[in-house]
């Protein structure tokens, strides 16, 4: 009698020999995978070999890795990469809002065969024309999911099934680390290409500034500007009229950092080419006004003092838009406040500024500061403040401008202690000499 059925031997060593063969090639996905990804640093590329290496072994038609980001509160997940299939169109696959809900709140993969007919997600889906099957598992990372490896259908008979989920799991779990180290690398190297562009921007910011005082008879001249970055919004400038005028501001836009350099340059550039003309302090505070008004947003502006100085007449003729006063001491008087002026420039398209002016002898002296300097806090919350300025404006009044502005800002700084700067600090001294 011939027996018409398997040899149970035989039938038992070609299930082994199809477990080790599957095994095999997960194996051999697996060194393909490290293989590829060992060969990059970019976050960029790494991601790139991961969906096409799942696409290939696994079957599928796409492939995206979205990585997750608890600021964004309405959609946490963002796709950093995604592969397809290239041997036909399709429209891109996502997971809905519903899916990856599941997601945040199983964190454990997800099979769907059948995306029509799953009674767990039954939410209209603008992907339902073209996403029949999914298998998303998180990529953890210390215990904590970090994002997402997708794929999207299955292009073989019978759907994902628990082995792929397995191997897709082993893939993301040998992923995570390695997306990781190369998101932060890239973030490494963007922070240090942002270092180096500061770097460059604060250089042409310094050189947008006075080198060296000017000479100038008759008068004793300093200033400085320290920011609380890298880049500022302060500055401070001297641009002769003539022979016998001087003309001179300080000035301090709204923000810090890069935008505020950027308005200063254009707050510098817009003063200096009214200057120029010869108007008054009044007028060219007016004509300014309107120009930035008009070339920046609503919530810009910025506040400045500004003057001339007549060395024939000894006296300073200026207008304020907004700025800390000064403080002008006079031989032998305590400091008094420098008040004429008006709004801040970039609040209203016109503004007339009133303008005065004060004489400034030998002996006299001119403090034009930014609100850095009074507004230094100290770790109680406690500001420099204007007594204390004054106070040691009259304690220093017979040094030079120069050593006077060095005993201002160790003063400030002494009194922050361990707090860290906040904002601009800048400084701007005329003496009155023989």
């Amino acid at each position: 009698m011939t027996n018409k059925g398997k040899d149970p031997d035989i039938e038992d060593i070609q299930q082994e020999n199809a477990r080790l063969r599957a095994a095999v090639e997960e194996l051999s996905v697996l060194n393909d995978i490290a293989t590829a990804v060992g060969s990059t640093s970019s976050l960029e590329r790494i991601n790139e070999l991961i969906v096409h290496r799942c696409i290939k072994h696994l079957k599928v038609e796409q492939a995206t890795i979205t990585l997750l980001d608890a600021k964004r509160l309405e959609t946490p997940f963002h796709t950093i990469i995604r592969g397809a299939d290239t041997s036909g169109e399709t429209l891109p696959c996502r997971l809905s809002a519903e899916l990856t809900g599941w997601m945040l709140k199983n964190q454990k993969p997800l099979i769907i065969n059948n995306l029509a007919r799953d009674v767990r997600f039954q939410t209209k889906n603008s992907d339902a024309g073209s996403l029949r099957s999914v298998l998303s598992v998180p990529l953890m990372l210390k215990g904590r999911m970090i994002g997402l490896l997708n794929l999207f259908n299955k292009r073989t008979e019978g759907g994902f099934t628990d082995a792929d989920a397995r191997l897709l799991g082993i893939i993301a779990t040998q992923s995570a680390q390695v997306i990781e180290h190369a998101r932060l690398f890239a973030e490494e190297q963007a922070l240090k290409l942002m270092r180096e562009e500061m770097k460059l921007a604060y250089k042409i910011q310094m050189d947008l500034l006075p080198k060296e005082p000017p000479n100038f008879a008759g008068f004793d001249i300093a200033g400085v500007s320290i920011p609380a970055k890298a880049v500022g919004g302060d500055y401070f400038d001297f641009v002769r009229v003539n022979d016998d005028i001087l003309a001179f501001c300080l000035g301090d836009v709204s923000g810090k950092g890069m935008p505020a350099a950027l308005l200063m340059a254009n707050l510098q550039a817009t003063l200096r080419s009214q200057i120029i003309t010869g108007a008054s302090p009044k007028e060219c505070l007016a004509r300014a006004n309107n120009l930035i008004y008009k070339s920046t947003d609503d919530d810009k502006f910025a506040t400045l003092f500004y003057g001339t100085i007549d060395r024939r007449s000894h006296e300073i003729a200026y207008a304020n838009a907004g700025h800390n006063y000064p403080l002008l001491l006079k031989a032998g008087e305590k400091p008094t406040r420098l008040e004429a002026g008006g709004l801040m420039l970039g609040c209203l398209e016109s503004f007339q500024y009133t303008e005065s002016i004060v004489p400034l002898r030998a002996g006299d002296t001119l403090l034009v500061y930014s609100d850095g300097i009074t507004e230094s806090i100290d770790a109680n919350d406690e500001e420099y403040g204007e007594d204390r300025l004054a106070a040691l404006f009259l304690k220093y009044r017979s040094d030079s401008a120069h050593r006077l502005i060095d005993e201002i800002v160790s003063a400030v700084r002494a009194h922050a202690g361990e707090t860290s700067q906040t904002d601009d600090m800048t400084l701007l001294v005329i003496k009155g000499i023989e």
